[in-house]
């Protein structure tokens, strides 16, 4: 009698449009993962990024770089699952939506019935490309993956209004039914160095970091701040981020 395929995730940024807030999503995300002790895996697929951009800037060693420009680069999610990984975080870069719509439709029916369930990060800002972006992914996938779409404020007022009230924006939310959660706007004091220097919001926030423009009583509150309530915010996803 076979035996029955185990449950795992895979969670992967829908890498269309560049510049929107991916990679720092993931590295959050993968920060949340760590506070509740949940083990997973990091695979930078973003072949385009510069060292100091990728999620191997942030966590050193820890992340294993993927090139997905080849026939079967996507099949690393089938190793790595098959290797043991429950969960797998996968950055993709921008403009990878072709190669994983073909990869969905060449291999999904059969990692699927391992077990394997997906869930495509799309991040979407004031600007209309990205939500367009993400509704392009979003028709390849289907119902074949989960949704968690993130509103990245990119300013102090963001205005989300073309998410909100575009036709096929609408028309995603009632077929697929994503789930919506938030990213405040960040002070650039933080997220500058942060990013320049590949320091996560948990080191700024317990001063496990060299950097001391970082170290400041007001940016070490701040990071807190934004910690807890982007946690918060994953709290509510929980049920599409886990196997």
């Amino acid at each position: 009698m076979n035996a029955q395929p185990k449950n795992k995730r895979v969670v992967f940024t829908m890498g269309g449009k560049g510049g929107v807030g991916k990679t720092g999503l993931m590295v959050a995300l993968a920060e949340w993962f760590e506070a509740n002790e949940i083990p997973f895996m990091l695979l930078d697929l973003d072949t385009e990024n510069k060292a100091r951009g990728s999620l191997k800037h942030f966590f050193n060693g820890s992340v294993v770089k993927v090139n997905i420009h080849t026939p079967a680069g996507l099949d690393a999610f089938v190793d790595h699952l098959e290797s043991g990984a429950a969960i797998i975080l996968a950055d993709m870069g921008a403009g990878s939506g072709q190669i994983a719509s073909d990869w969905f439709d060449a291999m999904y029916e059969d990692v699927a019935a391992t077990g394997a369930r997906f869930t495509a990060v799309g991040i979407v800002t004031p600007d209309p490309a990205s939500v367009e972006s993400v509704l392009a992914w979003a028709n390849r996938l289907q119902e074949r993956a989960q949704y968690l779409i993130v509103q990245n404020a990119t300013s102090p007022q963001a205005d989300f209004s073309y998410w909100e009230s575009a036709e096929q924006a609408i028309r995603f939310r009632e077929a697929l039914s994503p789930i919506v959660i938030r990213m405040e706007f960040r002070l650039a004091e933080l997220e500058n160095p942060a990013r320049q220097h590949g320091v996560r919001l948990g080191q700024v926030a317990t001063r496990q970091n060299a950097i001391n423009e970082l170290k400041r009583a007001s940016i070490v509150m701040r990071a807190e701040s934004y910690r807890r309530r982007l946690f918060s915010e994953f709290d509510r996803a929980k049920e599409i981020c886990l196997p």
